[in-house]
């Protein structure tokens, strides 16, 4: 009987000594859900560009910039340069005003209805194209940028007037910049 318990003991301790094995999922993901997301993606921004260079080509009267953040931009007032060169810089102070209008002039925020704005240059939140359009400003100008969506509120819109994907029109008055220097 000793003998009978002892092998079962001895058989029992082998079996449980075995590694464990791996387990696979029961299903794979091949990727095909974010490449479909990027083409989908790719024809949005087609869109859009299409979209804000026919307004381009159809206001000829209008001297539009093409930045190298992607999106369009011109001067209501611009500053001479022997007046001032200042740019904002990363923690400067900038104090705005600006109103958002769809690309065909339908208001989403009427001028004066979003109050003046303070901001830390890149140290804030702000949508990615207003942070990069107001370094390209001096204080005193207005300009209009034509923002694609993913330059403004892209997929989760502003989550009030602004909805999914919708590219803007936003003129922008900089009003003053205060240096990080000149804090301290």
């Amino acid at each position: 009987m000793k003998k009978l318990i002892f092998s079962f003991l001895i058989i029992s301790i082998a079996i449980s000594c075995k590694s464990p094995e791996a387990r696979y999922p029961v299903s794979q993901n091949s990727g095909s859900y974010i490449n479909e997301s990027v083409a989908r993606n790719k024809k949005l921004l087609a869109q859009e560009e299409s979209l804000i260079k026919g307004i381009i080509a159809e206001d000829s009267s209008t001297n539009y910039i093409a930045s190298n953040n992607g999106f369009w931009y011109f001067y209501n007032k611009k500053v001479a340069d022997s007046v001032s060169t200042q740019k904002p810089e990363f923690g400067d102070i900038v104090s705005f005003d600006y109103h958002i209008k769809t690309l065909d002039d339908q208001t989403i925020y009427a001028e004066g209805e979003k109050p003046t704005k303070e901001y830390a240059i890149d140290q804030e939140n702000l949508f990615s194209g207003l942070r990069n359009g107001l370094k390209l400003m001096k204080a005193g100008e207005t300009v209009t940028f034509l923002f694609p969506s993913y330059k403004a509120f892209g997929y989760y819109g502003d989550k009030d007037r602004i909805g999914t994907n919708i590219p803007i029109k936003t003129t922008v008055t900089l009003h003053s910049i205060q240096e990080i220097d000149s804090i301290n």
